[in-house]
């Protein structure tokens, strides 16, 4: 049996993932409750800027406002993890560990990933890859997880 889950940061792949499913921001957040128990939910600033920056690429005006809508909502909802000097230093730790080891962590997902570990969470993804090399993190993946 595995162990209880506290919470789960969410992963930008994991929300747009289920934007792209058009299910809503409550949809969402509800299937993501159901699937793991009654955990607490919240967002690291990179996943923001990440889901930010996907209303800037959208293809049409309407791409654009619905983006922007989704992740209004989304933030309203979920508290954003703060970026703290404790938080530079173990992604800083963590980037320097594994690059000896040979391993190449994007840092945008490092610091995913240490917005959940600072929690006691895990991270909910739909792009496993690079979370796994993380030590300690437990990896949660979508029903689209790679």
């Amino acid at each position: 049996m595995e162990p209880a889950l506290l919470g789960l940061v969410l992963d930008s792949s994991a929300v747009i993932a289920a934007e792209r499913e058009q299910q809503s921001v409550f949809s969402f957040i509800g299937a993501s409750l159901r699937a793991h128990g009654p955990v607490e939910l919240s967002l690291s600033p990179v996943t923001v800027a990440e889901l930010v920056h996907g209303i800037y690429r959208a293809k049409t005006p309407e791409g654009s406002r619905r983006r922007r809508a989704y992740i209004e909502e989304l933030v309203d909802l979920i508290p954003v993890h703060s970026v703290t000097k404790q938080s530079a230093w173990l992604a800083g730790q963590i980037e320097g560990e594994e690059a000896a080891r040979g391993n190449v962590i994007p840092f945008n997902d490092l610091l995913i990933a240490v917005a959940a570990l600072e929690q006691g969470y895990a991270v909910l993804t739909a792009n496993v890859r690079h979370f796994r090399l993380i030590p300690n993190l437990v990896v949660v993946a979508t029903g689209s997880g790679r």
